[in-house]
């Protein structure tokens, strides 16, 4: 009998594509399984909730925001998205169409026709404030 998968988590065979590419922990302390944590941050990321909320099965919330962060700043996820990307290439199981919705397209409210000033003409010059030349 098969374990529960619950709504935001990873099935085995996701589970399978990942878990190759997560970093090998070095020796010492036990830590959290890395797919109990691979699933809080999924949980997180597709929720769209605080990383105080994370449910306590997933581990204490500092814990899975930690290997987050440390997965995020050496890379980890980017060569998991490239590794699947190959993979679908390889099998022709992927769709490259991208689509952009320009009414998701917003301006900020000052950008909304307010006059320019005398001090905001094209004529401006600006210089600088140490000889470039001279570092």
């Amino acid at each position: 009998m098969s374990a529960v998968i619950r709504r935001y988590e990873l099935t085995d065979d996701e589970w399978a594509l990942m878990e190759p590419w997560l970093p090998r922990p070095p020796r010492g302390r036990p830590r959290l399984d890395d797919r109990r944590v691979l699933n809080g941050i999924v949980w997180k990321i597709r929720a769209g909730a605080a990383w105080r909320d994370v449910p306590a099965r997933y581990g204490p919330w500092q814990s899975v925001y930690t290997r987050f962060r440390r997965w995020a700043l050496d890379g980890t996820f980017t060569r998991m998205l490239a590794a699947v990307q190959a993979d679908r290439q390889a099998k022709a199981d992927i769709d490259w169409l991208v689509a952009v919705d320009s009414t998701l397209v917003r301006a900020h409210q000052h950008a909304a026709g307010a006059k320019r000033g005398p001090e905001q003409g094209t004529n401006r010059r600006i210089t600088p404030s140490v000889d470039p030349e001279g570092v």
